[in-house]
């Protein structure tokens, strides 16, 4: 119990704490790395309601005055012409936006409350264990010390 009590806060606390400063790092990787820019469709996006967003060209003009096309998902129902914001990284590549750092705080969240949730499970699994050795073991020796006290309550009984 000593063991659960003090072993889980650190084991979660670390845990999570752990997993939240890896993701900052690759927020911030990304955020260095990925800049939004304003790109004009090329063509008509079709779809309907079932589709929330389509795959589409798109065209932009980087910072050194290079025209770009690409394919980005766009919504569904846009026209041609319209702007829309796409995510490229250095290479001009159109990619998915930076991890935010909610997303950062909601890893370190679960993964230090899934390391919570395992050394729990760990303590409750070594307890059953010790239980169930500690029950054998004490069968063991009561059938050892009837086997020896039975006969004399037996023959007491068939006079």
């Amino acid at each position: 119990m000593l063991f659960l009590v003090l072993g889980l806060p650190v084991a979660a606390l670390s845990a999570g704490q752990t997993a939240y400063q890896s993701s900052m790092r690759t927020v911030h990787a990304q955020s260095a790395q990925r800049q939004e820019v304003t790109a004009r469709l090329t063509s008509n996006v079709k779809g309907g309601f079932q589709e929330a967003r389509q795959r589409a060209q798109v065209r932009w003009t980087d910072g050194n005055g290079t025209v770009r096309t690409a394919t980005a998902l766009v919504k569904a129902g846009t026209s041609k012409g319209a702007t829309v914001r796409v995510w490229v990284d250095r290479n001009g590549t159109v990619t998915s936006p930076p991890m935010s750092a909610l997303t950062a705080r909601t890893n370190g969240w679960f993964v230090g409350g899934t390391a919570a949730i395992g050394l729990a499970a760990g303590c409750y699994a070594a307890r059953a264990g010790m239980r169930h050795a500690l029950d054998r073991r004490r069968y063991a020796q009561w059938d050892a010390e009837w086997d020896q006290v039975e006969p004399l309550w037996s023959g007491r009984f068939r006079r």
